[in-house]
């Protein structure tokens, strides 16, 4: 980079540069072709983007992931779609006198996409790549082609609540290479722990697993040739011990827009991931048990298929950032947004409730008047 600004970069011939380059990962690639018009020429090769993405995501190693991130426009364009996340500025929370319905007033009857769009959307249409890290370990691999069980694309799929379980499906063309690849033990860098009994003390596990796993859910329809990471990467919540002393329960997600789509005009993608603790001791191991997909409106209940193919199809295309910090200020605008409309429903009820004691008193002593 020195050389660069120093104006010598053009002692630099072709084939060098391009052998320095395919070493940097994404990021520094990208900033690498900010520098000079001779780096920016270089760093335009597909097969230094090609392996940027394997290195960050180990899926698209795959022949035929690479077949498909080919087909929508190359790895470089691949990398700059999923690399940065998410981000949705029209949370309602930023919007402190909206006028949105109360939750209760979100039937699914008043869901509202556009009967002819949906007409051209397939569920075949959309792949999900699957990455699980803890630091420099892969956990977990996996790759989706169409959405598990939706394929006749009936009222059932349409009408029914959306969810992807990742570890419940098995993909047609996988050779079973994966198999037993989700496990984590003291060699990749797990804190041992004595006992569970410790470890619901000083939550050592849970803070290393929680600090250190990372998650990208990236979706790519092949129709319009658009791709998005739609997790977090690292998570944005979680439960120690739940369901049991030997669980962990983590949540991913982002904030997608769903204008025209629902009423509440934003959705929320949540990723589920469950790891349990099969051994303690030296030999501390835990397990990848359970990864899934689905999608909320601000009432939490689950958006049914038909909606949620278009939520996915705008979510491809809306805004993206680099920053984290953005990332988490939208999650924490919906989270406030969705807590403010809760309280409302509650204080509503509560009146609701006073008005309905108050009438049937006033019922039962005109009835008591009547009888005397």
């Amino acid at each position: 980079m020195a050389m660069a600004r120093g104006g010598n970069s053009t002692s630099l011939s072709s084939d060098l540069l391009y052998d320095i380059f395919r070493r940097l990962d994404g990021p520094s690639l990208a900033k690498a072709a900010c520098t000079c018009a001779d780096f920016s020429s270089v760093s335009k090769e597909e097969e230094l983007w090609e392996n940027a993405s394997r290195s960050l995501w180990p899926s698209t190693n795959r022949d035929d992931v690479s077949s498909l991130i080919s087909s929508v426009g190359g790895f470089r364009r691949f990398y700059a779609d999923c690399f940065p996340l998410i981000v949705n500025d029209d949370v309602p929370a930023a919007q402190l006198d909206s006028n949105l319905p109360y939750p209760d007033e979100w039937a699914e009857a008043d869901y509202y996409g556009d009967i002819e769009e949906i007409d051209i959307i397939s569920p075949s249409d959309f792949i999900s790549i699957v990455d699980v890290r803890y630091k420099e370990k892969v956990v977990c691999s996996r790759v989706i082609w169409g959405i598990p069980d939706a394929d006749s694309y009936n009222g059932w799929f349409d009408n029914c609540p959306f969810r992807i379980d990742l570890l419940n499906y098995q993909d047609g063309d996988d050779d079973g290479d994966d198999e037993g690849n989700e496990v984590l033990s003291v060699d990749d860098g797990l804190p041992p722990i004595a006992s569970i009994e410790r470890e619901r003390r000083d939550g050592k596990l849970w803070r290393e697993v929680y600090d250190g796993i990372k998650l990208s859910w990236i979706i790519v329809n092949k129709r319009l040739k658009q791709a998005a990471n739609l997790a977090s990467w690292s998570p944005l919540g979680g439960q120690r011990h739940w369901p049991t002393d030997w669980n962990y329960l983590l949540r991913f997600g982002s904030i997608l827009p769903a204008k025209d789509i629902l009423p509440c005009q934003v959705a929320e993608c949540i990723f589920v991931m469950k790891l349990s603790i099969v051994n303690v001791g030296n030999a501390t191991t835990l397990r990848l048990t359970e990864l899934s997909m689905q999608l909320e409106d601000m009432a939490g209940a689950h958006v049914n298929g038909r909606n949620s193919l278009l939520v996915l199809k705008e979510a491809l295309s809306c805004r993206r950032s680099r920053n984290y910090s953005q990332v988490l200020e939208s999650c924490h605008l919906y989270l406030k947004a969705q807590n403010e409309l809760k309280e409302e429903k509650m204080r509503n009820e509560s009146w609701f409730d006073r008005l309905y004691i108050i009438s049937s008193i006033a019922v039962v002593g005109a009835c008591c008047y009547c009888i005397l």
